[in-house]
């Protein structure tokens, strides 16, 4: 007799997975932030502008290795942040409404 029990597929009830959802947000947000930035180094003329980025991650301002740093990170924990308020909401819903 075994004690193994496969993890159960909640996608199929329409739940989202918290991990899988946590890292795609995450890194969606953190590769969009350096395309910001490597937008602003390569394109600095552009009428963009990225003052914006220091509402959403505080501590930041343009441009040093500590802010760039720090706004990564910003971006990441942001994924995270949406992901653990709005999944567990999305997924109460959910199952509430079947």
């Amino acid at each position: 007799m075994s004690s193994y029990q496969p993890a159960r597929d909640n996608s199929s009830r329409g739940h989202i997975p918290l991990r899988a959802f946590g890292l795609g947000l995450s890194l969606f947000l953190t590769i969009s932030y350096l395309f910001c930035v490597a937008g602003f180094l390569l394109f600095p003329k552009l009428p963009i502008s990225h003052s914006s980025l220091s509402i959403f991650l505080p501590g930041f301002a343009l441009l040093s290795w500590q802010t760039f740093l720090l706004g990564l990170v910003e971006s990441f924990l942001w994924g995270w942040y949406v992901t653990v308020v709005f999944v567990p909401l999305y997924n109460f819903f959910v199952s509430r409404l079947r």
